[in-house]
């Protein structure tokens, strides 16, 4: 019941509550409610929000070395604090990284204008032989928007596999990219 409650004030944008809720609670958090508060801390990042969602991951962060989901959540609100330093050092902590991981990362350079280091997440992620999804590829043409270079834009446009060349994200962002360099 308590899990539901914070959920849905997370769910319906009333992320303090949720924390407030989160802080009166007696019982031990599962993974369930951690990725919940370190959500509600993203959409706030405000100092509590701050406060709070890292010293819930400081507690937590030997307990779930293997847990992904709790760890990617927990750096996507690093990404949304703009904490690109200690996202980087959770990033690098990340045993098994998938490609939600590696897309968080990717997001947190765009957001602190860090294209280089987006493009080259997508080298690791290209190593790991992981499937590069649609999210990445929004993000890494994003960050060929941002660096300009019509070379880099014609190799990440290139690596697109051709089934995801038609979905909306991947062809607006394409769009936008080649509109912005050649503007």
């Amino acid at each position: 019941m308590l899990r539901k409650t914070i959920l849905g004030y997370v769910d319906n944008n009333i992320p303090e509550k949720a924390l407030d809720l989160f802080e009166k609670m007696s019982l031990n958090p599962n993974n369930i409610i951690y990725v919940i508060i370190f959500n509600a801390c993203a959409q706030l990042a405000n100092e509590r929000a701050m406060k709070i969602g890292k010293n819930i991951l400081n507690k937590i962060i030997n307990e779930h070395e293997n847990t992904n989901i709790v760890l990617n959540s927990a750096l996507d609100m690093l990404v949304k604090f703009n904490d690109i330093e200690n996202a980087e050092h959770l990033f690098e902590l990340i045993k098994k990284k998938d490609v939600i991981t590696y897309s968080i990362m990717m997001n947190g350079y765009n957001r602190n204008v860090q294209p280089i280091k987006c493009f080259e997440i997508f080298e690791q992620m290209k190593k790991e032989n992981l499937i590069i999804d649609e999210t990445a590829f929004t993000i890494l043409i994003n960050s060929c928007s941002q660096i300009g270079m019509i070379s880099r834009c014609q190799f990440i446009a290139d690596q697109i596999p051709s089934h995801l060349n038609d979905k909306p994200y991947i062809y607006s962002s394409l769009i936008d990219m080649w509109v912005n360099i050649y503007t």
